[in-house]
């Protein structure tokens, strides 16, 4: 326990390295941030400026927050790695085949690429309210949640978990607004260096704490990278609807995509994300699971408090200062990149099509900035009951990510498809997943207490299994409502190779 003393140092530290960067942000972007000419490009894109460092750094801190060092680590064991180890064959997608396709396209949104591959407008504003719902609603105020929860933990503070994640959501705003994309870029990269050398650090202390031996004394389980079908990953679904999740999130997926597009050249863009995926390897699987074990061989089965208490036990206390800050950090960049994606969506994809075309992006920016902070710090204390809040985040993902991923496979493999009928699939995916959750999969009643759960005979199929039945199934519908309803005729035939088509209304 730190004496007031020492208290009073470690906050001075901690005020003086959040200045610090916010100095670092200020002097690299001033003169070029989200300013009063409204420029889109500029607010939302950076100008088209940023090089291949800034966008790997923005790429790994908009995914790298505390939902990811709590969540993660909050499972203990070794398993939960797979998230990371498979992002990379997103991120390789991401480069390869989706940022060209982006390019050439000219888009500034994913959902741009929809509208111009089915020359209807409908399908682009529907996509653009989906996402615009899950950042509102799930991503951003699980970030501030899920920080401020660790501040708690960490610090034993009295100070309520709403008040603090009101404080990240307030900072977090003033760069996604002030600043515009490039602000946004600069805090995740700067920051970045020192919250994964922070990581990395906590990493090997806590290894030293055990004697470098994390084997003895935990169950196998917790140490096995090959799951079971009642596990968090079974290790089957590592080569279906585990691919299909990481396509999703990060090709397809505004928050991450935007940052890609802020390129001068595709070969920028694909050097960044190539960048990003070499740090995922590298770095992150280490971080997000071997103190949830170390922290199990300590303390046991402690959930979400294992990161804070971990930190707690292994940290000299006089680096308390430094690793909030490093905390704080994370929180922002994640909760600044989201924002910035939400405000993007809105603008381009909801307002200027629809209420006005000349509006100024960058007092768009800001009312709409304001607008969602504020609901997400109302919606924080839906958090705070989750048993677990990366497996929660991941099933919620189940939702939207698959019906919405099967428009994109659709317009991109298919000719001739009615947006109507791709949009029809969509529903038909949400419907099918949510059937699954809370039919097919949902707490006996009888047995509640026991944690016992009726399946009606599917006990073997996973959420991420479903995943792929949900993707595929959400195409053929596509299809054959396109047939029978609208007199359609698909054509097979990759698109990706396309320009630019011309949008109609719809």
């Amino acid at each position: 326990m730190l004496s007031s003393g020492d208290s009073a140092v470690q906050f001075a530290v901690f005020i003086g390295l959040m200045l610090l960067v916010a100095a670092l942000v200020y002097f690299k972007v001033r003169g070029k941030g989200a300013g009063e000419d409204g420029s889109s490009k500029e607010v939302f894109l950076a100008g088209g400026g940023l090089n291949w460092f800034f966008i790997a750094g923005a790429i790994t801190l908009t995914n790298l927050s505390t939902d990811q060092l709590v969540g993660m680590n909050g499972n203990q064991m070794l398993l939960l790695a797979w998230w990371e180890l498979s992002a990379i064959v997103g991120l390789s997608i991401l480069a390869f085949v989706f940022v060209p396709i982006y390019y050439r396209a000219n888009c500034t949104t994913v959902t741009e690429l929809l509208e111009k591959r089915y020359n209807q407008r409908n399908v682009r504003t529907t996509i653009s309210a989906l996402f615009l719902f899950g950042n509102i609603f799930v991503y951003l105020p699980a970030v501030i949640y899920s920080g401020a929860l660790f501040m708690q933990s960490l610090f034993g503070v009295e100070t309520s978990v709403v008040a603090i994640a009101a404080i990240f959501a307030a900072v977090g705003a003033a760069y996604a607004i002030l600043g515009g994309l490039r602000a946004v870029a600069v805090l995740d990269t700067y920051s970045g260096v020192g919250i994964l050398a922070l990581a990395l650090a906590v990493v090997f202390l806590a290894l030293q704490a055990v004697d470098f031996d994390i084997v003895t004394g935990v169950p196998v389980e917790r140490l096995s990278m090959i799951g079971s079908n009642d596990s968090p990953i079974p290790f089957h679904t590592l080569f279906t609807g585990m691919i299909l999740i990481q396509i999703f999130y990060w090709s397809t997926n505004q928050n991450i995509t935007q940052k890609a597009l802020a390129a001068p050249t595709v070969k920028e863009a694909q050097k960044g994300v190539m960048a990003a995926a070499f740090v995922r390897f590298l770095i992150i699987p280490a971080i997000v699971v071997v103190p949830g074990v170390v922290a199990y061989k300590l303390f046991g089965d402690v959930g979400d408090r294992a990161y804070g208490m971990l930190v707690a036990e292994v940290l000299p206390s006089w680096t308390s200062g430094m690793f909030a800050a490093m905390i704080a950090a994370a929180v922002l960049t994640t909760y600044s990149a989201i924002l910035n994606a939400t405000t993007t969506l809105y603008t381009v994809d909801i307002h200027k099509p629809f209420v006005n075309a000349d509006a100024n992006a960058a007092r768009l920016n800001r009312i709409v900035g304001i607008a969602a902070t504020v609901l997400a710090v109302i919606l924080v204390p839906i958090y705070a009951g989750a048993e677990s809040i990366i497996n929660l985040l991941q099933e919620l993902n189940g939702f939207l990510s698959m019906p919405i991923l099967s428009v994109f496979v659709v317009g991109l493999l298919f000719r001739g498809v009615d947006a109507r009928a791709a949009i029809t699939g969509l529903v038909w995916g949400f419907l099918l997943y949510a059937f699954h959750n809370f039919v097919l999969y949902r707490e006996d009643a009888v047995y509640a207490g026991e944690n016992v759960y009726q399946h009606f005979g599917f006990g073997w199929l996973h959420y991420i299994d479903v995943m792929v039945i949900v993707l595929v199934t959400s195409v053929l519908v596509a299809l054959l409502v396109n047939r029978i309803v609208y007199g359609g005729n698909a054509t097979f035939g990759w698109r990706g190779n396309e320009g630019a088509g011309v949008v109609t209304g719809g």
